[in-house]
Order: structure tokens, then C-alpha cells, then sequence
């Protein structure tokens, strides 16, 4: 900085000249020290020290040559559609499958029926939860099950027991009232697998296989289990796909399964052969290590039975009546014994025996584990 002889004296204020902006310098110099930093005006300054605009000046924006990649000037009038919101118009929001906004044109107003013209909407119908019995209680669902339900409120979880219990009730008798059931359970606690397995149930025992096949994938999907696999490829093929079904089966491996599972896949294999008016293929996909006529477990019953069926399909009648009486003997045997249990056995012993001197093939069934003596050959001590 320079020495203060270099420096500009301040004139007296009350000689500044005449319009000289207060703190100013003369020959456009700053002042150190005098008048407000940054050019701003000092404070009470009167307004006529500044010199008003002359009304001739050209203005900017119309006078100067309009250049290459200039901007559109911005219109200062009122925005279009500004109050366009009225008590009886609905905004379009579509025209020609692109949006209106900013479509001037777009005058129409669309319909209700416009809004979801292909149906798409996910709309909950209503439903009335059937009306629980008295003394029927919670505590009646199978443990298992009621183990799953433990996630929810203790409220919740009661209910959606109760109606699982009334589904597991009425599956037999009254299958459409199971599926009401099952319907009030799934909307109480829709992510719990044995809720979705037993609303695929009652849908497969009422005929809605679309239904069943949709809540056996959630069910397999929540559960990663693959119990269900041969009622969804029974339900594949009844909604008319049995390739699907027969490409479903086969996308597990048999060995991978119960056993009860692997019975049931080959029962609905051969169906969907049959299906295919593949007869033969049908009877291959029954030939399997269970097809024991010796031996009743609860699932003998209904592979004897099939089995017999493909044999009448191919005009075998002599095996088919064979493996008819072999299921009609199972089935008596199991429900004498009062087996329920798939690991439980009944062993089916068929004897030779004159009765009148005429020769009879009869079916002796005995409970008891393989080995055991015949009915007719035990005594008592």
C-alpha cells in the first residue's frame, strides 16, 4: 500500500459536487475507506441522487440480433390448463397411447371403463367368513399346523385355526363350505404355507384348478416343500396341459420324495399319459417298486385301483378284475385296522382252501409286521 501522501484526500461532504454518488471516487477509483463496500447503496440515501431511467432506451431483449442456439423467450402468461381442475371433468390422462400432459388437444374426457379398459386391476371381492359351530376350538387343528400359526397374534392365529379346522371338517362332505373356509384363513394370514396349501385343497376338491395350481406354487414357494407335487400336476392337467404336467413331474427327482409322494406322482403321471392316449406309457409310469398286492399301506388302495384301470383301458380284464380285488381287499383290510398312518403296514396273505368241495382264492388280510402268523393259523394260549 502506498504511503498516505499518495492517497486521495476525501472532499468535505458538504462540498461534494452536485449528483456525485456518496463514497464514490472520482475517475471510477474506490475510495479506501469511504462509502459502502461492494458498491451498494448507503443507507438513506435519497431516492432522487440516483438519475432516472430514460424511457427512450432501447430494450434488450427486442433491439439486439437474435443469435444461433438463442433460447425462446419465456412468456410470462398465465400457464396452460391454470384452473382447469372442475367439480364435473375427469383429467385425459391417455391419448393415442402416449401421455396428454401438455397436450393441448386432449380435450376428451375418458369413461370409468377407460381407466382399466383390459380388466388388469386387482379388485378383492368381497367375502363373508362363514359362521363357526360351537365347540369347535383352536385347540382341535393339528399341532403341526398350529406350530406354523405361532407368527401371528395369538387373536389372529385362533381364528385362522378355527377355519382351518372347519376346512379340514368339511372337505368330505360339504367341499364348497371348506373352500369359505379356507378363503377366511388365507385372508388373515395369507403368507403361512399350510394356510395356502388348505385353500389349494378345498379349490381341487370344488374343481378350480387354476386356483389350486396357483396356491400350490405360492405353497411351494413359501415352503420350498414338494409334497404337493402330484396334486399340481394333477391340476395341470385339469386345466387342459397335460405336457406341462408330465414335464412337472419329472422336474423332481422320484428319489428325492416320501414315498406316499412318489405313489401319488405316478398315479397323476399315468393319468396325464392317459390323457395323451398313451395306454402304455400310462401302465410303465404304475410300475413301480410299491405295486406290492402282499402288502396294504394306506396308498395301496388307490395305485391297485389305477393300475387295474390302465390294464381294462388296454383290454387286459382278466388282470384288471385281479387288481380290483386286490384294492377292494386293501382297502377293507386298512379300514378294519384302523390305519391312517402311511408308515403302517398291513400284510396280505391269499390262501388256497376247499370250502364244499369247491376251490375258493380268498384274501386273508392279518395286521402285524411281515413274517407274522395268518389270522387262521393263531391260537389262543
Amino acid at each position: 500500500m502506498s504511503d498516505s501522501g499518495d492517497r486521495y484526500e476525501r472532499p468535505d461532504r458538504n462540498n461534494r459536487p452536485e449528483g456525485q454518488r456518496p463514497g464514490g471516487a472520482p475517475n471510477g477509483r474506490r475510495n479506501d475507506g469511504a462509502g459502502p463496500a461492494k458498491g451498494r447503496p448507503a443507507s438513506g440515501r435519497p431516492s432522487g441522487d440516483r438519475p432516472q431511467r430514460s424511457d427512450d432506451r432501447p430494450q434488450r431483449n427486442n433491439d439486439r440480433p437474435q443469435r444461433d442456439g438463442d433460447r425462446p423467450q419465456r412468456s410470462h402468461a398465465p400457464r396452460a390448463g391454470a384452473g382447469r381442475d372442475k367439480p364435473d371433468e375427469k383429467r385425459l390422462w391417455t391419448k393415442g397411447g402416449a401421455p396428454a400432459r401438455g397436450n393441448f388437444g386432449a380435450s376428451d374426457r375418458e369413461v370409468p371403463e377407460d381407466r382399466d379398459p383390459f380388466g388388469i386391476r386387482s379388485v378383492r371381492p368381497h367375502h363373508d367368513a362363514p359362521e363357526i359351530p360351537d365347540g369347535v376350538v383352536a385347540a382341535d387343528l393339528d399341532r403341526v399346523a398350529r406350530n406354523e400359526l405361532k407368527t401371528l397374534e395369538k387373536e389372529n392365529a385362533d381364528g385362522v385355526a378355527l377355519h382351518l379346522v372347519m376346512a379340514a371338517k368339511l372337505i368330505e362332505t360339504d367341499p364348497q363350505l371348506a373352500h369359505q373356509h379356507a378363503i377366511s384363513a388365507a385372508r388373515r394370514a395369507g403368507r403361512i404355507g399350510v394356510v395356502r396349501e388348505t385353500l389349494a385343497i378345498t379349490a381341487y376338491a370344488i374343481g378350480d384348478f387354476a386356483l389350486a395350481l396357483r396356491e400350490l406354487r405360492t405353497y411351494r414357494r413359501i415352503t420350498g416343500r414338494d409334497d404337493q407335487l402330484p396334486m399340481m400336476v394333477d391340476s395341470e392337467r385339469g386345466v387342459g396341459r397335460p405336457d406341462k404336467a408330465l414335464e412337472l413331474g419329472r422336474s423332481v427327482p422320484r428319489a428325492t420324495l416320501p414315498v406316499p409322494v412318489q405313489v401319488e406322482l405316478a398315479i397323476a403321471m399315468s393319468g396325464a399319459r392317459l390323457d395323451l392316449e398313451q395306454t402304455d406309457a400310462a401302465l410303465t409310469e404304475l410300475q413301480i417298486p410299491q405295486l406290492d398286492a402282499t402288502k396294504a399301506f394306506t396308498w395301496s388302495p388307490a395305485l391297485f385301483d389305477s393300475y387295474a384301470a390302465v390294464l381294462e383301458e388296454l383290454g387286459r380284464h382278466d388282470e384288471a378284475e385281479k387288481w380290483y380285488s386286490h384294492a377292494d381287499a386293501a382297502a377293507e383290510a386298512l379300514e378294519n385296522a384302523g390305519v391312517t398312518d402311511d408308515d403302517e403296514v398291513i400284510e396280505v396273505v391269499e390262501e388256497d382252501y376247499d370250502v364244499d368241495g369247491a376251490d375258493d382264492d380268498n384274501s386273508i388280510i392279518t395286521e402285524g409286521e411281515p413274517g407274522d402268523l395268518p389270522a387262521s393259523e393263531k391260537t389262543d394260549d
